[in-house]
């Protein structure tokens, strides 16, 4: 069983706020397009969302780094997943 530290909570609480904002930005976004709002502001908001679900996936990103760097020095970890985590962070 993993031991979770002060830090790893930290982290996870940070994710989930802002997991939890953006959550409320695409609601705004949904709510905006049932009015029928300004193009502009939906696009405006749209772009606000993008950048903040990017910005969380690279504190997730780099919580994992984390974690990997830990495990290496350790003697345990692969290379190879810190590899196909960049991969799949560049889409």
């Amino acid at each position: 069983m993993r031991t979770v530290k002060k830090n790893d909570l930290e982290a996870r609480t940070r994710v989930l706020n802002r997991l939890k904002r953006l959550e409320g930005q695409v609601r705004g976004l949904q709510k905006m397009v049932e009015e029928d709002r300004d193009c502009r502001e939906i696009l405006t908001l749209l772009s606000g969302v993008k950048s903040a679900l990017e910005a969380t996936g690279e504190l997730i990103f780099e919580a994992y780094l984390e974690e990997c760097r830990a495990d290496l020095a350790k003697g345990q970890g692969d290379t190879k997943a810190i590899v196909e985590a960049v991969r799949l962070l560049r889409g």
